[in-house]
Protein backbone atom coordinates (compact mmCIF):
# COMPACT_ATOMS: atom_id res chain seq x y z
CA UNK A 1 0.00 0.00 0.00
CA UNK A 2 1.88 3.37 -0.62
CA UNK A 3 0.41 5.84 1.97
CA UNK A 4 -0.29 9.65 0.83
CA UNK A 5 2.36 11.80 0.56
CA UNK A 6 2.97 14.63 3.72
CA UNK A 7 2.90 17.78 2.36
CA UNK A 8 5.32 20.21 3.91
CA UNK A 9 4.64 23.82 3.86
CA UNK A 10 7.72 25.48 5.17
CA UNK A 11 7.17 29.66 5.76
CA UNK A 12 10.69 31.23 5.67
CA UNK A 13 12.04 34.09 4.05
CA UNK A 14 15.81 33.23 4.46
CA UNK A 15 17.01 31.76 0.70
CA UNK A 16 19.89 30.23 2.71
CA UNK A 17 17.73 28.49 5.48
CA UNK A 18 15.15 27.43 2.59
CA UNK A 19 17.55 25.55 0.43
CA UNK A 20 19.51 23.97 3.20
CA UNK A 21 15.88 22.91 4.78
CA UNK A 22 15.16 21.68 1.28
CA UNK A 23 18.27 19.87 1.15
CA UNK A 24 17.53 18.24 4.49
CA UNK A 25 13.74 17.12 3.89
CA UNK A 26 15.12 15.26 0.44
CA UNK A 27 16.79 12.66 2.25
CA UNK A 28 14.39 12.25 4.98
CA UNK A 29 12.82 8.74 4.80
CA UNK A 30 9.31 9.53 4.31
CA UNK A 31 7.49 10.19 1.30
CA UNK A 32 6.72 13.78 1.19
CA UNK A 33 5.60 17.10 -0.92
CA UNK A 34 7.87 20.13 0.17
CA UNK A 35 6.72 23.41 -1.05
CA UNK A 36 7.75 26.67 0.75
CA UNK A 37 6.41 30.49 0.40
CA UNK A 38 8.82 33.74 1.71
CA UNK A 39 6.32 35.73 3.56
CA UNK A 40 3.25 36.18 5.97
CA UNK A 41 0.52 36.73 3.34
CA UNK A 42 1.64 34.48 0.79
CA UNK A 43 2.09 31.94 3.47
CA UNK A 44 -1.97 32.39 4.26
CA UNK A 45 -3.02 32.35 0.87
CA UNK A 46 -1.51 28.99 0.61
CA UNK A 47 -2.87 27.71 3.37
CA UNK A 48 -6.29 28.83 2.43
CA UNK A 49 -6.00 27.85 -1.56
CA UNK A 50 -6.49 31.90 -2.55
CA UNK A 51 -5.29 33.11 -5.82
CA UNK A 52 -2.11 31.26 -7.47
CA UNK A 53 -1.97 28.66 -4.48
CA UNK A 54 -5.61 27.44 -5.53
CA UNK A 55 -4.35 24.07 -6.59
CA UNK A 56 -1.86 23.44 -3.94
CA UNK A 57 -2.16 20.67 -1.40
CA UNK A 58 -3.32 21.83 2.36
CA UNK A 59 -0.07 21.52 4.34
CA UNK A 60 -0.18 18.40 6.89
CA UNK A 61 2.42 20.11 8.72
CA UNK A 62 3.91 23.73 8.65
CA UNK A 63 7.40 25.11 9.53
CA UNK A 64 6.85 28.68 10.23
CA UNK A 65 9.93 31.61 10.96
CA UNK A 66 8.75 34.16 13.31
CA UNK A 67 10.72 37.25 11.47
CA UNK A 68 8.87 37.22 7.86
CA UNK A 69 8.16 40.25 5.95
CA UNK A 70 4.35 41.41 5.24
CA UNK A 71 3.00 39.13 8.35
CA UNK A 72 4.80 38.06 11.14
CA UNK A 73 4.86 34.68 11.43
CA UNK A 74 2.97 34.87 15.18
CA UNK A 75 0.19 36.57 13.34
CA UNK A 76 0.09 34.31 10.74
CA UNK A 77 0.09 31.12 13.64
CA UNK A 78 -2.81 33.18 14.95
CA UNK A 79 -4.79 33.56 12.00
CA UNK A 80 -4.44 29.50 11.12
CA UNK A 81 -5.39 28.47 14.62
CA UNK A 82 -8.75 31.09 14.84
CA UNK A 83 -9.85 29.09 12.18
CA UNK A 84 -11.43 25.95 12.51
CA UNK A 85 -10.85 24.18 9.13
CA UNK A 86 -6.82 24.81 9.85
CA UNK A 87 -6.41 24.99 13.62
CA UNK A 88 -5.65 21.50 13.41
CA UNK A 89 -2.68 21.42 11.12
CA UNK A 90 0.10 20.93 13.26
CA UNK A 91 2.87 24.18 13.13
CA UNK A 92 6.77 23.86 14.55
CA UNK A 93 7.74 27.47 15.39
CA UNK A 94 11.84 27.51 13.60
CA UNK A 95 13.52 30.62 14.63
CA UNK A 96 16.39 32.24 15.73
CA UNK A 97 14.73 34.11 18.29
CA UNK A 98 14.77 32.48 21.84
CA UNK A 99 13.33 35.30 23.66
CA UNK A 100 10.91 34.20 26.13
CA UNK A 101 8.22 36.54 24.84
CA UNK A 102 8.34 35.23 21.32
CA UNK A 103 7.95 31.62 23.14
CA UNK A 104 5.06 32.33 25.08
CA UNK A 105 3.30 34.21 22.52
CA UNK A 106 3.15 31.62 19.89
CA UNK A 107 2.77 28.89 22.70
CA UNK A 108 -0.13 31.51 23.77
CA UNK A 109 -1.39 31.30 19.64
CA UNK A 110 -1.60 27.42 20.27
CA UNK A 111 1.93 26.47 18.30
CA UNK A 112 2.37 23.23 18.57
CA UNK A 113 6.05 23.40 18.99
CA UNK A 114 9.00 26.36 19.32
CA UNK A 115 12.59 25.29 18.28
CA UNK A 116 15.50 27.86 18.12
CA UNK A 117 16.94 27.81 14.79
CA UNK A 118 20.79 26.34 15.54
CA UNK A 119 23.38 28.09 13.50
CA UNK A 120 26.05 25.65 12.04
CA UNK A 121 24.57 23.16 9.57
CA UNK A 122 24.80 19.69 11.33
CA UNK A 123 22.72 21.26 13.98
CA UNK A 124 20.08 22.38 11.41
CA UNK A 125 20.25 19.16 10.18
CA UNK A 126 20.15 17.11 13.11
CA UNK A 127 16.90 19.48 14.39
CA UNK A 128 14.81 18.73 11.17
CA UNK A 129 15.82 14.87 11.26
CA UNK A 130 14.25 15.23 14.48
CA UNK A 131 10.75 16.33 13.35
CA UNK A 132 11.03 14.04 10.64
CA UNK A 133 11.55 10.98 13.54
CA UNK A 134 8.80 12.87 15.59
CA UNK A 135 6.62 14.52 13.56
CA UNK A 136 6.27 12.00 10.77
CA UNK A 137 7.28 8.34 12.37
CA UNK A 138 6.19 8.61 15.85
CA UNK A 139 2.95 10.62 16.00
CA UNK A 140 -0.27 10.61 14.00
CA UNK A 141 -1.26 13.42 11.74
CA UNK A 142 -4.87 14.74 11.94
CA UNK A 143 -6.48 13.51 9.50
CA UNK A 144 -4.10 10.34 8.14
CA UNK A 145 -4.46 6.72 8.71
CA UNK A 146 -6.89 7.38 11.71
CA UNK A 147 -9.82 5.75 11.60
CA UNK A 148 -13.41 7.12 11.90
CA UNK A 149 -15.80 6.25 15.18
Amino acid sequence: MNEKPINILLVEDNPGDIRLTQEIIKDIKINNIFNYVTDGVSAIKYIKKEGEYLDKPKPDLILLDLNLPKKNGIEVLREIKIDENLRTIPIIILSTSDNVEHINKCYGQHANCYITKPFEIEQFSSVIKAIENFWFLTVKLPGRNVETL
